[in-house]
């Protein structure tokens, strides 16, 4: 298969080009903002003819979460304008688009892992600009799978883990919100998921919505002392409330993610996120 990925800087697709190197039985077109502007439909169209695109892989999105609230636009644009796009050319190339989404588009009060076909109600701008983006995927015709992801981070890039590591070596101790459940998911972890889901459907007609992050359940202050805990570091992390703690965005109290559908699919086993954290700063620690 001809295969597209967009966003290839960004943490996913870092890990998208660690793939393609193993992956020798595709060939493979990265693309980010300097090369390829998702938003000229014009440009996206001669790009799929000019490679003959079997299959889009959307990594690209605004997700700076709090900034969202000052730039709603720009938001919308990367979110929801450029995957209709994508969307639309993948229908007349009868290409599978694989589009990354966020567990931002619930509304986290619920006490269960969320269902791919529990009903959504994003909090914030971001999440109501990545819910969008699902619906017009949905409404475009094409084939695709739509991943729901949490907490994303890699050793490339601005994330959770590496901010505070960073914190650790200039700080005595530091505050982590503790009262906000959801799960970790390393990059390296979604790629081999995305690949599989690749190979799996191939050309075939597919219109399905998938949930992946790393298993088991933890917050933002338990995955900050693991952080640090796995990287040696002696920096305190106290525990406060959301309330102590407030943000121009609106986060799920509780995002946690249910799996089991693409495990079932795929026949995969997933790591356990504590797991997937230590070889992600073992990387860190080799750079």
């Amino acid at each position: 298969m001809n295969i597209a990925v967009t966003g290839c800087y960004g943490q996913l697709g870092t890990e998208m080009q660690k793939i393609a190197a193993q992956e020798t039985g595709h060939q493979w077109f990265f693309t980010d903002i300097d090369t390829l502007d998702i938003c000229n439909e014009k440009a996206v169209e001669h790009f799929f003819n000019e490679h003959q695109i079997d299959c889009c892989v959307n990594c690209a999105a605004y997700t700076a979460v709090d900034k969202a609230e000052d730039e709603p636009q720009l938001a919308t644009l990367v979110n929801t304008f450029a995957p209709k796009v994508l969307a639309k050319t993948c229908l007349k190339h009868n290409a599978l688009l694989i589009h990354i989404s966020t567990d931002y588009v619930f509304g986290g009060d619920a006490d269960k892992p969320y269902l791919e076909d529990d009903p959504i109600n994003p909090k914030s701008v971001y999440g109501g600009t990545k819910a969008d983006g699902e619906h017009v995927i949905r409404d475009s015709g094409c084939n695709y799978c739509i991943v729901r992801t949490a907490w994303l981070y890699s050793s490339v890039g601005k994330n959770f883990v590496k901010t505070m590591l960073s914190l650790a070596d200039t700080h005595d101790s530091i505050n982590v919100v503790c009262d906000q459940k959801g799960t970790p998911t390393w990059a390296g972890d979604l790629a081999i998921a995305i690949m599989s889901l690749i190979n799996h459907y191939g050309t075939n007609p597919v219109h399905e919505v998938f949930h992946f992050t790393n298993e088991g359940i933890t917050t933002w202050y338990d995955f900050a002392v693991a952080a640090i805990e796995i990287a040696g570091k002696t920096c305190k992390v106290n525990p406060i409330t959301t309330d102590q703690y407030p943000t121009k965005a609106n986060r799920p109290a509780y995002s946690v993610l249910d799996k089991s559908k693409i495990k079932q699919t795929l026949g995969i086993e997933i790591p356990f996120w504590k797991d997937s954290l230590a070889k992600c700063i073992d990387e860190l620690k080799n750079k």
